[in-house]
């Protein structure tokens, strides 16, 4: 059971450091979301890319910090988890028979394949 745990979170962290990496990339080719990311009307374009948006002159605010921590810990506490007996197939599948995307109409062949 300990192991099982283990190889979730590491899925998990997984995913977590491909999406970190993904947003470097766009975010460093020039691709920001659109519109103001606060009520002040500060852009999103207007903040630095990588760690400068985090902790530099021109970082995003403490409370802006807080909430994408707060949001991010909120998804691992409610969302991101695996609950038994909701359609899960395989270890990592976090879709606890909520989401699909056409992965049921797969056959096995093609599952084993993209997994």
């Amino acid at each position: 059971e300990r192991f099982d745990r283990l190889r979730c979170v590491e899925i998990k962290h997984g995913r977590i450091a491909q999406l970190a990496f993904l947003g470097q990339i766009t975010t460093r080719a020039g691709y920001h979301l659109p519109g103001p990311i606060d009520g002040a009307g500060d852009l999103f374009s207007s903040y630095p890319n990588g760690f400068a948006a985090i902790g530099g002159p021109d970082s995003i605010p403490g409370a802006g910090t807080g909430q994408i921590l707060f949001f991010i810990g909120l998804l691992e506490l409610f969302v991101m988890k695996d609950i038994p007996g909701t359609g899960n197939e395989f270890v990592g599948d976090f879709r606890n028979g909520y989401i699909d995307f056409g992965w049921d109409k797969f056959d096995e062949e093609t599952k084993l394949q993209k997994r």
